[in-house]
């Protein structure tokens, strides 16, 4: 599929119909406000015709990569739309807002959810952990009464640092294997140089820019904790315990699957099995989703519990069924950039400029993820082609494990319309297309060079 495009289309060719396919697709959403879902869908299908994807590949291609992004998302946002908004219909996510601003005071409640999500972050992808977090950043825009954008961006901020730099990530770990480096070493690079990236770039950039687009009230995704009196709210540990409860599951998982890979534990166990599959993210939301309707629902209830689950259910879902085609669809875009072989031509002719080690290892993972959006794919294929060229030079393990770290700030970079992250974030925000790009995009920009340049400086210095 990718050799058919690459065999009749140039590499510049290539990449000015990449440009051309994001600057259309921009003016359909900005200027002509057509529905992003239409124009993802539109759009995807030009750029796969004008690739030379073949006619016979074409609907499959455009499909498979839509079907792979609602797979991995659909069942999150599901689950996590309806475990956010039992937090908040039940005074929950009130609960936890009123708490942060009791410990850390009305002007740095912000921080405080920040260093919660900064935290929540470490062991869950950033959709997943966005998702679960959305009720007490709605719940606190609320209290404080500031821009849902402000709140929202310094959250997405802390999940993007540990997202991009931080085993057990898969974009870092991935790198780490490809590279030879020791984890154990990344890990210590990543926090030297993404928790200054996220409190300066995560944090203060990602309030700065947010406080100066339009004010952004909170949307009715999960229901307005202040529409009806809540009469006997939940303990603030029962929800605490809700929302840690699939952290504690999916870092069970990520901490069994890295016994497994160093034979330390054998697969080859029933339970330990079982175990795993409980801490899949999915499989974790459900859980955590069940419990919390149990604990916070129907616990306590002699007659109709279930029939009022049901009507939550019910209501957090209508809501996000646009959110769910609207990243399917960025999906899709992101999918056929790299079958065209968009993503492989640039790489490709990004290898031989003859940049220095890190700094070509910054820009090949930058350039790919620009290209296609996917932070998870730029990283891993950054890191397969640098291979080579790694295991053959002359650094130490510290500048190896910079690499790895550097390769994971380009890749989580720079994100726009091809991103699929962009429109979840920016759906459950209920903001506009030009405001991301002033707000996400700034930010994911800023947190990769920053966290560039303290990798460049511990190469050096090493």
């Amino acid at each position: 599929m990718q050799e058919a495009a690459q065999a009749t289309l140039s590499t510049p060719v290539l990449l000015l119909i990449a440009a051309t396919a994001i600057a259309a697709l921009l003016v359909l959403i900005i200027r002509l406000r057509l529905h992003p879902f239409f124009a993802l869908v539109i759009v995807s299908l030009c750029t796969a015709l004008g690739t030379g994807i073949p006619v016979p590949r074409l609907l499959p291609t455009l499909l498979d990569a839509f079907g792979s992004t609602l797979g991995s998302v659909a069942l999150l946002i599901g689950f996590g739309a309806v475990l956010g908004r039992v937090v908040a219909v039940t005074g929950g996510a009130r609960v936890l807002a009123d708490t942060l601003i009791a410990r850390f005071g009305r002007a740095r409640a912000p921080l405080g959810l920040a260093i919660a999500c900064l935290l929540f972050g470490f062991p869950i992808f950033l959709d997943a952990a966005f998702v679960v977090m959305l009720p007490i950043i709605y719940s606190l825009a609320r209290e404080l009464r500031v821009s849902l954008l402000v709140l929202g961006m310094a959250a997405a901020g802390a999940f993007l640092v540990m997202h991009a730099l931080v085993p057990p990530h898969p974009g870092p770990v991935a790198a780490a294997v490809f590279l030879n480096a020791d984890v154990g070493l990344v890990l210590l690079v990543a926090l030297l140089v993404g928790l200054p990236t996220w409190y300066v770039m995560g944090y203060r950039l990602a309030h700065f820019v947010s406080a100066r687009q339009p004010f952004q009230e909170v949307p009715d995704l999960m229901g307005d904790d202040r529409s009806a009196a809540v009469t006997d709210p939940p303990a603030f540990a029962v929800v605490l315990f809700v929302l840690l409860l699939p952290l504690a599951l999916i870092f069970m998982h990520t901490g069994l699957a890295t016994l497994i890979k160093t034979d330390v534990l054998s697969e080859n166990n029933t339970l330990l099995q079982i175990l795993l599959l409980v801490g899949e993210t999915p499989i974790a939301m459900l859980i955590s989703t069940c419990v919390a309707i149990y604990l916070l629902l129907m616990r306590g209830q002699a007659s109709g519990g279930l029939e009022r689950a049901s009507n939550v259910i019910d209501n957090a879902l209508s809501p996000v069924c646009s959110i769910i085609l609207i990243t399917g669809a960025g999906g899709m875009f992101g999918g056929v950039l790299i079958a065209s072989g968009i993503g492989d031509a640039l790489a490709g002719s990004l290898k031989d400029v003859g940049l220095p080690l890190l700094v070509a290892a910054y820009v090949i993972a930058a350039a790919l993820r620009i290209a296609q959006g996917s932070a998870t794919v730029a990283g891993t294929t950054a890191a397969s082609i640098m291979a080579g060229a790694v295991a053959g030079a002359d650094i130490d393990a510290i500048q190896t494990a910079a690499i790895v770290v550097a390769i994971g700030a380009g890749a989580i970079g720079y994100s726009h319309v091809n991103d699929s992250g962009f429109w979840l974030v920016s759906r459950f925000l209920g903001v506009d297309t030009a405001t991301m790009l002033k707000s996400w995009t700034v930010i994911s920009t800023g947190i990769s060079l920053m966290a560039f340049g303290l990798c460049w400086g511990l190469y050096v210095l090493a």
